[in-house]
């Protein structure tokens, strides 16, 4: 989920590499420790020694056109419930929020920055998608350094509810963002009614994605040439923080119908893991 704008040839790229590298393992490597994780065992609101609200673009509105405005610690949008972790987008309007900048539905986008952040390692995350037209749930990274597209982007996961069954990952770097990332994704029949384990890999040369064990995309480190041309196709050699978001709208979530709502993204675990010191 890019800050700034996304247009549909991500699905077409998406769509393009859907049995790219199908054949490929994806797993946890050995000598790999876990290092973070929120099992959501709790009850009531998200963790707040691992998880902060990003709120702070509701009042002039937030990137890619989107319709939500995201609460802080509100159980109607983020609430913690057998062992769940549960991101509601609703219809409603809530003018009442000092910082309500004339949104007609509500939701949550959970962040690690200031909290946790990584640089390289395995993330698995085991999530049931809301669905639903309009809907757009993500589970993404961006640079601690915050300033994008320099810091680049790991979208770990996205999908779309007007294409329910069509997950995708994507890369997003100064040489190639937005529209023109690099994007790779499957057919997923059962994302909206199973849970999966979204996964990532992502070592000094190469960020593979993967989806129950299996990789359905990866980018590989270049060599421009010169450090500035490698600065802009691989960013991905400094930390980045985690976000969990459901975005309603917007450039990719399209036209929302308000019949299917409330819609919930439900994520049982988060959990990453780095080399274990030699």
């Amino acid at each position: 989920m890019l800050k700034n704008i996304k247009t549909l040839a991500v699905i077409t790229t998406a769509l393009m590499g859907a049995f790219a590298h199908a054949a490929d393992d994806i797993a946890l490597p050995k000598g790999y420790r876990l290092v973070w994780a929120d099992e959501f065992n709790g009850k009531g609101h998200p963790d707040p020694s691992r998880w902060a609200y990003d709120t702070e673009a509701n009042k002039t509105g937030w990137y890619n056109h989107e319709k939500q405005y995201y609460s802080g610690p509100r159980l109607e949008n983020a609430e913690v419930k057998g062992g769940v972790l549960r991101i509601t987008a609703r219809k409603e309007a809530l003018k009442e929020m000092p910082d309500w900048g004339g949104q007609d539905y509500s939701s949550t986008r959970l962040i690690t920055r200031g909290k946790a952040d990584w640089l390289y390692g395995f993330f698995e995350v085991r999530a049931k998608l809301p669905c639903g037209k309009g809907t757009w749930p993500a589970i993404w990274f961006l640079g601690t350094g915050g300033k994008w597209p320099d810091d680049g982007e790991l979208d770990l996961l996205e999908q779309i509810g007007h294409a329910p069954d069509h997950v995708f990952s994507t890369t997003h770097t100064k040489a190639g963002n937005g529209g023109q990332g690099m994007s790779g994704g499957r057919r997923l029949a059962t994302a909206c009614s199973q849970f999966h384990r979204y996964q990532m890999h992502w070592t000094e040369n190469e960020v593979r994605f993967g989806i129950d064990g299996h990789t359905h995309f990866r980018y590989t480190r270049q060599d421009t040439g010169s450090p500035e041309g490698n600065a802009r196709v691989w960013p991905f050699d400094k930390p980045q923080y985690l976000i969990l978001n459901l975005a309603m709208g917007g450039d990719l979530g399209g036209v929302i119908d308000d019949a299917a709502l409330p819609r919930t993204f439900e994520v049982d675990y988060v959990r990453v893991y780095q080399p274990s010191p030699k």
